[in-house]
């Protein structure tokens, strides 16, 4: 059985033909395509037209490929931004970018309103992030936006393009926890702290489960692609969602660390964990597939490398990833470390720069060449996944003895072997397309191909290589961790 499976990351999207067969799945990349933002009038936005185009290209390359009998097609992306549509049925602008800056210095005033950070922690259990959803509607608000009294609808990324594709309007699970506006406890949106805040009611639409069947593609939609009605299926449209759906856990008690640009470790829960302790770690508890939820910790992650990169190209120093990988391990260990969540290092205009000015703040040795620079983020980000895993336990209240690493970050070897040996702990790594998967899986779940989420967890197991790094230079890295959380008073 076939199905295409959309999966749009903050720099690039990609379209996957998943076929099922005698309890392995195979997994085609039919289409890839640039996700850039767009900078307009001091703002930074998607260009979610063109994101549409391409999703069409992808159903178009599917039926010239000779898979015109797809049986699904499901979307899943990053997590809180959305668009508004109007009276009309049209979307009213352009999404904002969550790196955009008119949620700057936001989180106090939305606190404030809602009775403070313990009270929004108990009624949502969300991570506090400056670009959550709850805090770019409340900076839209107190701008006076117009959009919020012309729209009708929020939608989020996934639901948005699901919405041109099949003109239903809904809400996805995973993808709406994200929010900071779903209450975990009522299971829908938290129509107190839309009061509070001031929002339209209207805008927030009916939540369903992934794995749920929307609709057939729309008559012009099938007509301008020359394919028939398709189902549209809401995956785990939430990236991370999809990414921890498929991981190839061999038993239901696992750590994973979902590794791209952003970087989110945790566990799987049965109830989120709303405790002091979660709040006072920063915790997030989202939504995850057959109603669980991932408790985890957002980190960073590969945004720091990349922005390096694309900073080093615009110096005329184009790298491939091979050569900067190959610098950094020649570079010498554990000369300077930062803390890859810094709120320095969200959105700089110059990272490279960013994190020599922290180092020399920090009086550390500066680096300077692109291998120095690279080692320091590697070495910091290892050491960071340490921190959240162990806070991930006492959470939880259980140790892993192992680390499930899935998504594009794995094809860094060096990451990985730094991340075990700073766990001091084995790494699992597999598969790479780790929401792609996890999207595929959860249309087959829907269409009753696959049982549970115990037999698709096996099927990746059975359908992908998994490479395991083990830890070296223990004592090394333990006294180097020590060291580093006492000086960020972790």
């Amino acid at each position: 059985m076939s199905v295409l499976a959309f999966d749009l990351g903050a720099s690039s999207g990609r379209a996957l033909i998943g076929e099922l067969k005698d309890g392995r799945m195979t997994v085609t990349e039919i289409h890839r395509f640039p996700n850039d933002p767009v900078q307009a009038g001091g703002r930074l936005y998607w260009d979610i037209l063109r994101l549409l185009h391409e999703v069409k290209q992808g159903i178009l390359k599917a039926r010239l490929a000779g898979y015109g009998d797809l049986q699904g097609i499901a979307i899943d992306s990053w997590a809180v931004d959305f668009g508004l549509i109007g009276a009309n049925g049209e979307l009213l602008a352009n999404p904002y970018h969550y790196r955009d800056h008119h949620t700057d210095h936001i989180m106090d005033e939305v606190h404030a309103m809602v009775g403070g950070r313990a009270e929004l922690f108990s009624r949502t259990g969300i991570q506090f992030l400056t670009f959550n959803s709850i805090n770019q509607l409340f900076a839209m608000r107190k701008a006076g936006s117009p959009l919020l009294d012309q729209a009708q609808a929020l939608l989020m990324i996934p639901d948005l393009l699901g919405y041109f594709l099949t003109g239903v309007r809904q809400s996805e699970f995973t993808n709406a926890t994200t929010t900071q506006l779903f209450n975990p406890i009522n299971q829908n949106w938290d129509d107190t702290l839309i009061a509070k805040l001031g929002l339209p009611r209207r805008l927030f639409t009916d939540v369903v489960q992934p794995g749920t069947i929307v609709g057939p593609l729309l008559p012009d939609v099938c007509e301008e692609l020359g394919v028939g009605p398709i189902p549209f299926i809401a995956t785990t449209e939430h990236d991370t969602g999809a990414a921890v759906a498929a991981v190839p856990a061999d038993s239901g008690d696992f750590a994973y660390l979902s590794c791209g640009t952003w970087s989110l470790l945790g566990t799987e829960v049965a109830q989120p964990v709303l405790n002091e302790r979660a709040l006072a770690l920063n915790f997030t508890n989202e939504g995850g597939y057959g109603n669980t939820y991932r408790l985890l910790k957002n980190i960073m992650g590969l945004w720091l490398i990349q922005e390096c990169l694309r900073m080093w190209k615009k110096e005329g120093n184009e790298l491939s990833y091979e050569q900067m990988v190959a610098q950094a391990e020649q570079a010498a260990p554990f000369r300077s470390l930062i803390d890859p969540d810094d709120a320095v290092f969200l959105n700089p205009a110059n990272m490279p720069q960013q994190i020599r000015e922290y180092c020399r703040k920090a009086g550390q040795p500066v680096p300077e060449s692109a291998g120095e620079i690279v080692r320091c983020v590697l070495e910091s980000l290892a050491l960071k996944y340490r921190y959240v895993l162990e806070c991930t336990e006492q959470l939880a209240g259980k140790r892993f003895a192992k680390l499930n690493m899935v998504g594009g970050g794995i094809n860094n070897k060096l990451l990985c072997q730094f991340t075990a040996n700073a766990i001091g702990r084995p790494v699992e790594a597999g598969p790479t397309e780790g929401s792609g998967i996890g999207n595929l899986l959860v249309q087959w779940l829907a269409l009753g191909e696959i049982a549970d989420i115990k037999q698709a967890r096996a099927i990746v197991r059975d359908s992908f290589p998994l490479d395991t790094y083990t830890p070296h230079a223990q004592a090394e890295w333990d006294r180097v961790y020590t060291a580093w959380r006492e000086k960020l008073g972790l």
